[in-house]
């Protein structure tokens, strides 16, 4: 029987507190269920592994991250608006460190589909629109930019640029100024040499 005041949503609001707190890997269902103050078995009825567990953390944080993002483009476009998804990005990687890591995780192709990831492709489909990119190209920007925000939040919360005295803030504005010259001039597709 399900206790009451315990539903999946608040259980993955906990675990998303606790992954913040103690990182994504030290979530458990006995965690959880000890800030529920209940025995493990009794989040069973609601969720049905530590995994599982983590799974709804990732949708939570997709969904969060998504609805920030998207409130930060609201009206921009061109740089302002690769800047404003970034800034978006760093931001919630560094307030919320648990979430983040949850939202790296590989989605199964139906969670992924009915969570907030395609909102995120989309909200960079529609910054590189003000690029004039187009497919193939798009992809490859894409790609471009997922790895460049996520490679930095993840260097710099791992202590990756404490080594020298020149600021993470203002390498992040560089690597930004040059995203934005980068896809301002993107290179023209080779022609194919094969007959």
């Amino acid at each position: 029987m399900a206790r009451a005041g315990v539903t999946v949503e608040r259980l993955a609001e906990a675990a998303a507190e606790l992954a913040d707190e103690v990182g994504l890997e030290n979530v458990t269902v006995s965690e959880v269920a000890r800030r529920f103050g209940v025995k493990d078995a009794s989040l069973y009825s609601h969720i049905r592994n530590a995994h599982a567990l983590r799974v709804r953390v990732a949708v939570l944080a997709l969904a969060e991250l998504a609805d920030r993002a998207a409130a930060a483009l609201a009206g921009r476009a061109g740089k302002d608006a690769l800047v404003a998804f970034a800034d978006a990005y760093r931001d919630y990687a560094r307030e919320h460190p648990g979430r983040y890591a949850a939202a790296q995780i590989e989605l199964d192709p139906e969670t992924a589909k009915a969570s907030a990831a395609r909102r995120h492709s989309e909200m960079m489909r529609a910054i590189l629109r003000g690029y004039s990119l187009a497919e193939p190209d798009q992809t490859d920007a894409v790609r471009l930019l997922g790895s460049a925000f996520h490679g930095f939040v993840s260097l710099e919360r791992t202590g990756g640029f404490r080594h020298h005295p020149r600021g993470a803030d203002e390498s992040w504005g560089r690597i930004l100024d040059t995203l934005d010259v980068a896809l301002r001039n993107w290179p023209a597709q080779a022609a194919d040499p094969t007959p």
